[in-house]
């Protein structure tokens, strides 16, 4: 396929984001409306947008191509969401409504003091920062295979493009801009999934039915593993499922900034309980296409690369039709600025919110600021993902769960200790603790195996890290606080 017919389509589809970008900051820029979407959006918008924040580029090649060595076994880790997502939807999302507040991490300082907010909110920065540069590594990688090497164009020019563009539809409109690209770009990946799907199942002469019977009679289909020692152990890997969740969604700034810019809590509620159903479904159709892949590639004889990461780029990109090869490079954009935009929204947002005092400065200071921070942040994540060209070496879907694990695992600690206790911590210690809690965690996870009798660790870092975390707050508490936990049903 041409390189050209490529950036034509992608250049198409980014005046249509930037399209939609005018039409909802036609009305004025505005902090309020670039952090919160002035509180008015539609719950079913944001329930359906959400889709592609949470899944990404990674989730499009990294689901399909674990398929071979793992079979089915990571929807054990999708029937955890769904016990994270109940908890989001019953604890967290009620606190944060009545704190009515811009940033989540408000919530610690109220509760824990000072050094606790930032300790969390810093984590955040940093995690979000790694994997948001981890999702359009990714991306960038394939348009730079696809589009910008047979061009000539250097992989840093390609990166500086697409940062380039994603800065220029968000640094107006903000979250009332995402909460409409997302949907746009939800759609758009779906329609791509599907049409994968469809052409294979074509190419391999399957019906619908026959789709659903061929994967369930394939080596690819197991589902649960109930060896204890595995690290795709069925009870490891619901939980970790279950409080990844809770981290990643309940816990991060990016993801409640969409549920706190619905009207209500139980709009946002209502938001939460759809897009788990959706997500449990889409997640099922990635994996069954990978299962497709593995099959056509077997029926057709093609060797297939060592990494899974590789396959699907590799049979759409060089072995299916020109149309598969759109569906392909189209989805892959979609779903992975989908993901890329709203967290440049959400760092914005808590860098400014958490670090630099906005409440007390003036609305023009505050746009000025913004869109300063806005830029300052799509150069670090520029930064990051030419350090990810440099370094990255395994599966992108394992690494994004590293990376989860040890930054998200503090965050656990400090929203856990103030949930569940009563007790008042030293405060000035906090940011040690959130320092050496992932750093044991570290330790640990690498010597699992010879310390533990053969066990390893796998997602459960993140409840490693997080149960070390408490620890330490509980070692440098009170038993009195004199900071109540805020009540959760009242």
């Amino acid at each position: 396929m041409s390189p050209l017919l490529i950036l034509g389509i992608i250049i198409a589809y980014f005046c249509l984001l930037l399209g939609v970008s005018f039409l909802t900051s036609k009305k004025g820029e505005s902090t309020n409306s670039f952090f919160l979407a002035n509180r008015q959006s539609p719950w079913y918008v944001v329930a359906f947008g959400m889709i592609g924040t949470t899944l990404s580029g990674i989730t499009f090649v990294s689901i399909p191509g674990m398929v071979q060595k793992a079979q089915f076994t990571y929807l054990q880790v999708v029937f955890g969401y769904v016990l994270g997502y109940l908890v989001i939807a019953t604890v967290l999302l009620p606190l944060y409504y009545r704190l009515q507040s811009v940033s989540i991490y408000t919530y610690l300082e109220q509760r824990l003091g000072k050094w606790s907010y930032r300790s969390g909110s810093a984590f955040f920065l940093l995690s979000r920062t790694l994997s948001a540069s981890l999702r359009l590594y990714l991306v960038a990688g394939v348009l730079q295979l696809a589009v910008f090497d047979p061009l000539g164009v250097p992989f840093g020019v390609s990166v500086c493009l697409t940062i380039g563009f994603i800065w220029l539809y968000t640094f107006r409109g903000g979250m009332k801009t995402i909460i409409w690209t997302d949907t746009l770009q939800t759609t758009a990946m779906l329609v791509c999934l599907g049409i994968s799907i469809y052409l294979i199942s074509q190419d391999l002469d399957l019906s619908f039915t026959g789709v659903f019977s061929t994967i369930a009679d394939s080596p690819y289909s197991k589902v649960f593993e109930w060896e204890v020692n595995s690290p795709s152990y069925f009870l490891k890997q619901v939980v970790s499922g279950a409080f990844i969740t809770i981290v990643m969604t309940g816990l991060d700034q990016d993801m409640m900034q969409k549920n706190l810019s619905c009207r209500t809590l139980g709009e946002s509620q209502k938001n939460m309980g759809w897009f788990t159903v959706i997500l449990v479904m889409v997640n099922l159709l990635f994996l069954g296409l990978g299962a497709l892949l593995y099959l056509y590639a077997n029926t057709k004889g093609i060797a297939l690369p060592d990494k899974g990461d590789d396959v699907f780029p590799f049979l759409a990109l060089h072995h299916f039709s020109a149309l598969a090869a759109i569906a392909f490079i189209l989805g892959i954009t979609a779903i992975t600025y989908a993901s890329a935009d709203s967290a440049l929204t959400a760092l914005t947002t808590a860098f400014c919110v958490d670090f630099l005092s906005f409440k007390s400065r003036p609305e023009p200071q505050r746009i000025k600021i913004k869109n300063w921070v806005h830029l300052g942040f799509s150069v670090v994540l520029i930064m990051f993902i030419l350090l990810f060209r440099a370094s990255q070496n395994e599966s992108l879907i394992l690494l994004l769960f590293k990376i989860t694990g040890y930054t998200y695992g503090p965050l656990l600690g400090l929203f856990a200790f103030g949930l569940l206790t009563h007790r008042t911590v030293k405060d000035r210690w906090v940011p040690l603790i959130c320092v050496l809690a992932p750093i044991l965690t570290y330790v640990l996870a690498a010597n699992s195996k010879e310390w533990l009798g053969g066990y390893e660790f796998g997602f459960e870092v993140l409840l490693l890290n997080g149960m070390l975390a408490f620890v330490g707050l509980w070692l440098v508490s009170a038993s009195e606080s004199r900071n109540q936990p805020i009540p959760l049903n009242k």
